[in-house]
This record gives structure tokens, sequence and C-alpha cells, in this order.
């Protein structure tokens, strides 16, 4: 709207936290706001919240949040004046920018001229580097021969990258330490790259040792002001995807900070950049004072609220004022930082087995809040997360006057988050944000990959029993004004007391815990440990277990058959009162069905029933949540039984093959 007044309707082409946190500023800015959602998210917070909603088509991607037809038809139809693309799916689309323009919406980002040079990696560090930016050397597709990878990779050296040219957030990152690695490596980047950005194009970087990411976040007008406003650090990564991040950097002086922040607002200006955006740069921990360009993501990024939260400004409000034609009202002098701000992202998966993604229904949720303490999240009892999107739940953000204060109060917040019914990496944020490297701000992108084993823990600490024995108890008092008293499980025999027995199994462990007594007074054992006395009562969605050292509060909900959730401190544990077979788990590691890490599709079957393998050999590929996960052998023998098709849709724990020992096959 080229007379700077402002929207009365937006469209929000986007779904989770996201566009959640989008629809905010538009109320706040008296707009009204338009959601879209697929038949996955009828239900979603971002459906509820918005003032009307339009469904796009089924849960695939590709029939809903990709389709360019349907979200421009949702706009003509609700009237909206412009699309806040949000970040994912077609937030970085030159194709639906241009589409927006040729239906008369305006695309709340980028020309599609800049979306276009800085989205194909390849072409944005050549322009760049034209600009006098630093970039880090490497080599692409377009510019290597057919044949010709392998003798690239080695003119780049070792280790190396490989990314998709197109698209971002770590999706299709390769790290290759020899050239033994290389073939495989590349075979599945492209998968990837073509699967989650339509395009197999790949470009190899040289891979900085003891990498520290920073970022730049820049604010352009279209009346030729360009601002940047700090960077942030976000080193800390698992599979070259960020999970803390924070502002402003440890890493940075006065010095670099400004030379850094003024080759931003040069990249952005090389490409007539509008809207907000973020240049990203690499550098060693050992030479802060080389800094080399690395990528611009051409829309909000993840990370924005620390930004905000240090600058005091609201990116989301600017990008509409800004789309609609309005000045920036802010020199780069006023930009100041104010304090600190660090964010954690919490995510369903599972840290102690590689990250993978988790899924289920949401029991029960719990977020924190108080002075200094931000939530932007998608989630709400009933909230269903499955395979078709990213993991992502909500990003809890800490604001404190320094550095020290920001990580004690977001270690509190999310001590104070409880997600139940679902796998979480809560208790593993708790230990990263704990790390005394990460206090000190001592920080690169490979140290979650080399401290992984000390910061994920599958040992239940014992209380957590007790409180799910008692938890059990207390569910099996009998109810009503008249209670026989021998229907008290209480455990109590002529003689002695006998106590009642449970077998507790949660994840992949378990113990017996015998309770003696009643709730009120109980004696707990788990396994041969000391007995402990307490006294355990439920008010709500709460379990409060009282012991001689104090009082433990735990958030819990029932799940599905006669499953318990608890949660206390940031860890949550499922609890089932059942016995489970020692062996099997023994059997898995041998001869017999391999089974799915995760609720996904098989992508890829790479051998036929009857062919004999050799233990580590690939035998399918399961993608779930934009991840691959790569099934093998867990013996040598061969391949009795394959249920497993491409393009099937499989359970958790499914089985996808069957490898018997050679002389075991029928």
């Amino acid at each position: 709207m080229s007379d700077g007044s402002l929207f009365t309707t937006v469209l929000v082409a986007n779904r989770g936290e996201i566009a959640v946190r989008v629809l905010r500023s538009l109320r706040e800015l008296g707009i009204r706001s338009v959601a879209v959602y697929s038949d996955a998210d009828a239900d979603a917070r971002h459906v509820r919240e918005a003032d009307t909603a339009v469904r796009l088509g089924p849960a695939e991607a590709a029939k809903s949040y990709l389709s360019i037809p349907a979200i421009v038809a949702a706009a003509r139809e609700t009237g909206a004046q412009a699309v806040h693309p949000g970040y994912g799916f077609l937030a970085e689309n030159a194709a639906f920018a241009r589409a927006c323009q040729e239906a008369g919406l305006v695309f709340i980002g980028p020309p599609p001229e800049a979306i276009e040079k800085m989205g194909d990696k390849i072409r944005a560090k050549a322009t760049v580097s034209a600009a006098g930016v630093p970039v880090v050397p490497g080599a692409s597709d377009v510019d290597i021969p057919e044949g010709g990878f392998a003798e690239a990779a080695a003119r780049v050296g070792y280790p190396l990258l490989l990314k998709p040219s197109a698209g971002g957030g770590g999706k299709g990152m390769r790290l290759v330490h020899e050239e033994s690695e290389l073939d495989a490596a590349v075979e599945s980047a492209r998968r990837e790259a073509k699967g989650s950005f339509g395009d197999d194009t790949l470009l190899m970087e040289r891979f900085v040792t003891t990498p520290r990411h920073i970022e730049i976040q820049v604010l352009a007008d279209a009346h030729g002001t360009v601002l940047h406003l700090g960077e942030r650090e976000c080193s800390l990564q698992r599979r070259h995807q960020k999970i803390i991040e924070e502002a402003p950097s440890v890493l940075l002086d006065e010095g670099t900070r400004a030379k850094m922040g003024a080759a931003a607002a040069e990249a952005a200006r090389s490409v007539g950049y509008v809207g907000a955006g973020t240049v990203e740069f690499i550098m060693s921990a050992r030479n802060p004072d080389e800094f080399f360009f690395m990528e611009m993501n051409t829309r909000l990024q993840v990370e924005h609220p620390v930004t905000e939260m240090v600058t005091g400004l609201d990116l989301v409000a600017w990008q509409v004022r800004v789309a609609a034609g309005q000045p920036l009202t802010l020199a780069q002098e006023d930009v100041r930082l104010e304090g600190h701000a660090i964010e954690a992202r919490v995510y369903a998966e599972d840290p102690a087995r590689s990250f993978i993604p988790t899924g289920g229904t949401v029991l029960s949720v719990h977020e924190p809040s108080g002075e200094g303490v931000r939530v932007d999240s998608w989630m709400a009892d009933g909230a269903v997360i499955g395979t078709n999107y990213d993991p992502m739940l909500a990003k809890v953000i800490a604001y404190g006057p320094d550095r020290a204060a920001a990580l004690q109060k977001l270690d509190r917040a999310l001590a104070g988050t409880a997600l139940l019914g679902v796998g979480t990496n809560l208790a593993f944020l708790r230990a990263l944000l704990a790390d005394e490297d990460v206090r000190a701000g001592r920080m690169d992108t490979e140290l979650v990959d080399r401290r992984l084993s000390e910061l994920v823990s599958s040992a239940v600490p014992p209380e957590f029993f007790v409180a799910a024995a008692v938890d059990r108890l207390l569910s099996l008092q009998p109810s009503g004004d008249v209670v026989d008293p021998w229907e008290v499980p209480s455990g109590w025999r002529l003689g002695s007391p006998g106590g009642v027995v449970f077998r507790l199994r949660t994840g992949e462990t378990q113990a017996v815990v015998r309770v003696t007594g009643t709730p009120s007074a109980a004696s707990v054992q788990v396994e041969d440990a000391a007995p402990v006395e307490v006294s355990a009562s439920r008010s709500g969605g709460l379990l409060e277990v009282r012991r001689a050292g104090g009082i433990e509060r735990y958030r819990r909900a029932d799940g599905p058959e006669r499953t318990v959730w608890l949660s206390r401190e940031g860890r949550a544990c499922a609890f089932a009162d059942q016995e489970v077979s020692l062996s099997a788990r023994g059997e898995a590691a041998g001869a017999g069905p391999v089974k799915s890490p995760m609720p996904g599709t098989v992508l890829v079957v790479k051998v036929a029933e009857g062919d004999v393998v050799s233990a580590g050999t690939p035998l399918l590929v399961v993608e779930a949540m934009k991840m691959e996960h790569t099934v093998t052998a867990p013996i040598d023998g061969v391949v009795s039984e394959l249920p497993a098709r491409v393009g099937a849709q499989v359970a958790l724990d499914e089985t996808l093959a069957v490898v018997s020992a050679a002389e075991e096959k029928p």
C-alpha cells in the first residue's frame, strides 16, 4: 500500500508457533487476521486465535501449506490485502511472492528478485563477494564438471560441508570428514534437498574449525534505509540446526560488531533488500577477527525474539509497516542493545536417540511466565504432534540485565515447562545450559556433538519411580461414602505387611517398586534400595509427594493404556504398570525384526527379500519431520522378510524387515 496506511486484513500463510506469534502483532496493530490450515491442523491454536480461518487441503504440506494457488485463493476469498509468510514453507519462495503480486496482494517480505539472488547460495556468494563481503572458499554443481565432484572436494579440502543451494534450516547439510564418506553424503544430501526444496543442486564449502555461528539482523525499508540490529550467537546446534540462540554474542567486541553489521547491511543493499532479514556469518573461535558470509535468510528468523528483547523493537510490526510503504523512523545510531536474551527451542525429539522425532497427543501443557520470560508456542491440551511438519513445539526466551542472569532465568523457565504426552528435549536443554563451557561462553557448532553422551541420560531418578508408584496407589483407592476396608490396597496381611508390588516401565528403564501402607503414610522401596517414607495427594493436575527432605510436586496426566505421565524440573517420564520382557531388547540386538526408530515415511528400500547382508548394511531410509534416518542390519544374515514399501507410513517400532542368521533362513 504505497500511501503508507496499514492493511485492514492480513493472511498468515503458515502454522505453528510462528503463525501464533504473527497473529499477536496483527492484533496489536488492529489488523484483522486470516489463518490457513490443513486437515491435520483443523483445531490448532493458530486457527482458534485468528479472526477467520480457511482450509487449504489435506495434511500433506505439498497439498496445503505449499500450495500457492490455495493460499492465494484463500486471501482473495477473505478480502486480505497482504500475506505474511512466516518462516519455512513458502517464506523464501520467489514464485509465491510473484503470485501474490500478480493477485494484487502485498507480500510481507523482500522483492522476488532479492529472494532469488539470496535464495540460491551459489549466486548469493557471488553477489555479496562482488560487494566486498568476505566469503568461505568452496565450489558448486554450477562450476563443477560432470564427474568432477571428488576432484573439486579435494581442492576445497576436508573437512567440508555439503549444502543444498536452495533452502536452509540445516536441511540436506552433510559434514564430510574424508573422501571415503563423500559419495554416500552426496547421495543423501541430494535426496533430502530434492524432497525439501525441489532442487538437488549442491554447494560445498570448507568447514571452518571450531566454528562460531554469528548472524546479523537487518531491517530495510523501500526508501533506501538499511539498518543492522546487532548480532545473535547461534553456535549451539544439533544436526546443523540451532537449538540455543542469544543476543548479543560474548565473542564480539564493539569493533567487530560494527564491521559485521556494516557487511550485513552491504549484503542487503547489494540485492535491493526490503523488510526484515538475516545475514549469517561463520567465524573461528580461535580467530574472531576473521568472519565469512554463509548465507542470507530472506525472511524472519526463528530466533528473532532475542533481538526484539534486547532492542525493544517488534520486528513483525515493522515488517508490516515497511510492506505498507512506511519508512523506518529510526536511524542506525538509535539502535541500542540493552541487557541479554537467550532462547531455547523445545522440540518433540529424543536427544538420547540421536534426536529422532517423537510424536503423540499433548495430554497437558504448562508454560512458564513472569518478568523477563517469553514463550512463543502453538501448544495446547489435545494438540496432536504428527510427522507431517517440523518437530519444533515452542520457544522459551529469557531476558536479564546480563548473560548470567538470563541463563539462570531461562533454566528456571525450562524447569517450569511441561508437555505431557510427547517426548521432548527439555531435560537436554537444561543440561546444555548448565555445561561449564556454555556458561563461560566457550562455544562452537561442534560442542553438542562432542558432549552429547554427557548431556543426555537415560537414567530415571529413583524419586520418579517413587512418585509413579504412589500415584498408582492413589488410583487404586476405593471411592464413595462407605469404604470396605478389605478393598483398600494397603498390602496388609496376617502377621506382617506384605505391600503392593508394581512393575513400572518408562522407556527402556523398568523397576520393581513395593509400596506398603496407604498414600497418606506409605513406605516405598525401589528395587533393592532402602525404603523411603512418603505421603502423597493429588490436586488437579498436580501430584504432591511429601518426604523427610521436603515436598516434590509433579505435573501429571493420564495417558492411554494405563500410562501416567509425570513431569518435574523439565524432565518428563511416562510410566506403565506392566511386565516387560527383558529378552525382547536382547533379541532386537540380534536376529529378528528390524523396527522403525520413529513414526514416519519409508523413503528408500535398499535391499530385497533374500539378500545377504552384513551387520551395518543400510536396509531402508525412514523420514519424519524432514529428518532422514538410515536403518541398518543388526547382524550378518539374510533378509528373510521385507514388509516395508517405499512411500508407506510406518509407526514407531513397526517391523520394517526381518534379518535372520544365514543358517536360519527358512
